[in-house]
């Protein structure tokens, strides 16, 4: 147990644990519960304002996971990969994805009374493609976990 290695080590795992967990929570648990309890327009108003601080803390643990891996001596391998891999997908999710997914949900006036229109269809396809890059970080995360106590020294 050195000071430095076991101290960016333990804060590896934690900022791993922590995005991994926060992932899981939001997307199993907290957003199904929020539209099984509000209608359709409503719960996308509530998730809408939890979007910004979910982005942030996905960008900001895989870059501390990423720092913190680099500073524990984790070299070259499949853990480096996947943390640059998954920083680039969440900074891509955050700057690029979100804003257009605001852009096209600002035409769409409500998601109950207008099921079948050009912009809530383009709302759509971004709405899948945001779900896909959340799965694929959160796969990544948990790939990260499972690697972690091979990929430092």
């Amino acid at each position: 147990m050195h000071g430095g290695a076991f101290s960016f080590s333990a804060l590896y795992s934690l900022a791993l644990a922590l995005w991994t967990g926060g992932m899981a929570i939001y997307t199993f648990l907290v957003t199904p519960a929020i539209f099984r309890s509000y209608g359709r327009d409503k719960a996308g108003e509530i998730v809408g304002r939890l979007f910004p601080g979910y982005f942030l803390y996905k960008l900001a643990l895989s870059f501390l996971a990423l720092l913190f891996f680099l500073s524990a001596g984790g070299g070259r391998g499949p853990s480096l990969s996947l943390l640059v891999l998954a920083l680039l997908l969440n900074a891509a999710h955050r700057f690029l994805l979100y804003p257009a997914i605001l852009r096209v949900k600002k035409s769409v006036p409500s998601f109950e009374a207008a099921p079948d229109s050009a912009p809530r269809r383009k709302f759509g396809r971004l709405h899948g493609a945001s779900m896909l890059l959340n799965l694929m970080a959160l796969a990544i995360g948990i790939a990260l976990v499972i690697l972690a106590r091979q990929a430092l020294p």
